[in-house]
């Protein structure tokens, strides 16, 4: 099985403080739900810091910020992109990158 790094962009906090619970019993349940696929649950993550080719640096998180990460093992990308669209954070308006880790 090939690993694969979910990166999730957007998504946001909760308006209403009573939401959540319910958004984070919706992340539990899709990850129990992927069972030994799970890897690394992963976390949140703050705003980036981009580094420049020129050695500038750039703390606005880019065009489209990073908000977390997963670690996912899958058989192919098809497998991982079918449990990637059922991920909480696309009901936020969010998104997920997916690239396949290469072992080196």
């Amino acid at each position: 099985m090939a690993k694969y790094l979910f990166v999730y962009h957007g998504g946001g906090k909760p308006e209403e403080s009573e939401d959540i619970p319910k958004i984070m019993k919706a992340w539990e349940d899709w990850f129990i739900n992927m069972g030994e696929m799970v890897i690394d649950a992963g976390n949140p993550v703050g705003m980036s810091t981009t580094v420049n080719s020129d050695g500038s640096v750039t703390d606005n998180g880019g065009s489209n910020p990073t908000s977390g990460y997963s670690v996912i093992q899958a058989n192919s990308i098809e497998e991982a992109i079918k449990n990637a669209k059922s991920c909480p954070i696309l009901t936020g308006n969010g998104s997920i990158e997916i690239a396949e880790i290469i072992e080196m």
